[in-house]
């Protein structure tokens, strides 16, 4: 029995899913016990996207940010289609737009891929524009210099299973050192340059099978930041991307300002963008654990100063406020929740940045026989975009008219108050 058991737990971590799963659900599952299984939202509350897309005024964009290892256009379909499906939008454009994304700074670099793609509800008054960046492009070809330990001049020598998770540790674990390295400037390159698209066209207006550069300041891209709103879902160090991007605007825009005579265009740019609320939901996070070894943001402990309406640098502020929703599976090795104070002691003030920490099992939990219960760690890391759970809250919050009764049902909210 303790053979199978380790026998089982092997396969079911490396993800041979058929397998692994028809002897787990032969040997070791029990009646599925709900008990096991945890939503605990702490927060404020958090609208979600619904009362977004019910807007007359603007459209909703919501930007898809990947974490490590390689993936292709398209990566982000599943989440798409249950977030659809959650917010009865069933009607879409028959083709995507695709952009090749450059930047100034890097001419000659590919800088990944952004595809759109544009929803409706039967009446086609509620309309969203799914923005899914793949940038993992960017650290693949430094990636590959690693092929030949997974070639059979090495991997003979491995066990199989081994060999499995050393082809799976090769493909994410180089990229955060390669963004925290020399990939850095590419990789946040890449994320402004796809949010900067989000704010320059709507639908109509996007190009297609093209890599232009975007620029921000046009008469239309100030129109569209008036009206429209903006959100992400990032995953493990795409949230950390998300969130250096923000604090890489915020300090380009403090540095503008203060070297003044600024064109029109610009400063009508700022001045909207500080009215503008942005919401991240961020899918296994590891920002406490990828601030290790970094420096705190240029300007930290003054939310007060930067957010309250009365505060000395209120003017100053870059947003008016970023919601950020953490979500964690405490089975999930690779994520952590926002401990109390993180925030201010690490994050730039001037993105008036409040948490909502969301802990769910997007992996089953399962009683090994009287042996311990377990949860695979591979499922509670990759499956947050496929949970029901986690996809209602994005869709519909928490604390307001539209929560989805599951998340009622389901889930504790501990409502935080100031």
């Amino acid at each position: 029995m303790r053979f199978l058991l380790l026998l089982v737990l092997l396969l079911v971590i490396t993800g041979c899913a058929s397998f692994g799963k028809g002897i787990a659900e032969a040997f070791l599952e029990k009646d599925k016990d709900e008990s096991l299984q945890i939503c605990e939202i702490i927060s404020k509350g958090f609208s979600g996207i619904e009362p977004s897309v019910l807007h007359e005024q603007g459209k909703t964009k919501l930007l898809k940010i990947h974490g490590v290892g390689d993936h292709v256009p398209g990566y982000s379909t599943e989440f798409l289609e249950k977030l659809a499906a959650e917010l009865d939008l069933s009607v879409r454009n028959s083709d995507y737009k695709e952009i090749h994304l450059t930047h100034p700074l890097f001419p000659d670099k590919n800088l990944g891929v952004l595809r759109i793609k544009r929803l409706l509800d039967e009446q086609e008054t509620k309309e969203l524009l799914f923005y899914e960046l793949t940038w993992s492009e960017i650290t693949a070809q430094e990636k590959a210099e690693l092929e030949y330990d997974t070639s059979g001049e090495y991997s003979y020598r491995r066990a199989e299973i081994n060999g499995l998770l050393k082809k799976f540790s090769n493909d994410t674990s180089p990229d955060p050192m390669l963004y925290l390295g020399h990939r850095h400037d590419e990789i946040l390159a890449s994320f402004t340059s796809a949010f900067c698209w989000m704010i320059s066209a709507d639908w109509e207006g996007l190009p297609d099978n093209t890599n232009q550069s975007c620029n921000p300041f046009t008469e239309q891209a100030l129109a569209n930041l008036e009206v429209d709103d903006y959100a992400f879902v990032s995953h493990s160090l795409g949230s950390r991307i998300t969130i250096d991007g923000m604090q890489d605007i915020a300090t380009k825009v403090s540095d503008k300002l203060e070297q003044g005579n600024l064109p029109d265009s610009e400063s009508q740019f700022i001045e909207v963008f500080r009215k503008k609320q942005f919401t991240v939901y961020m899918l296994s996070n590891q920002l406490p654990l990828l601030q290790m070894g970094r420096h705190p943001a240029e300007v930290i402990g003054q939310e007060k100063a930067y957010c309250n309406a009365t505060g000395d640098y209120y003017k100053n502020r870059i947003v008016d406020k970023m919601e950020v929703v953490a979500f964690s599976d405490p089975n999930d090795l690779l994520s952590y929740a926002i401990p109390a104070g993180f925030a201010e002691k690490k994050l730039d003030s001037r993105l008036c940045i409040e948490i909502s920490n969301v802990t769910v099992n997007v992996a089953d939990v399962i009683d090994l026989l009287g042996f311990g219960k377990f949860a695979n760690p591979l499922t509670a890391h990759t499956a947050y975009a496929s949970n029901d759970l986690v996809v209602a809250l994005i869709a519909r919050g928490i604390g307001n008219s539209v929560t989805t009764p599951m998340i009622k049902e389901k889930c504790k909210w501990i409502r935080l108050i100031d």
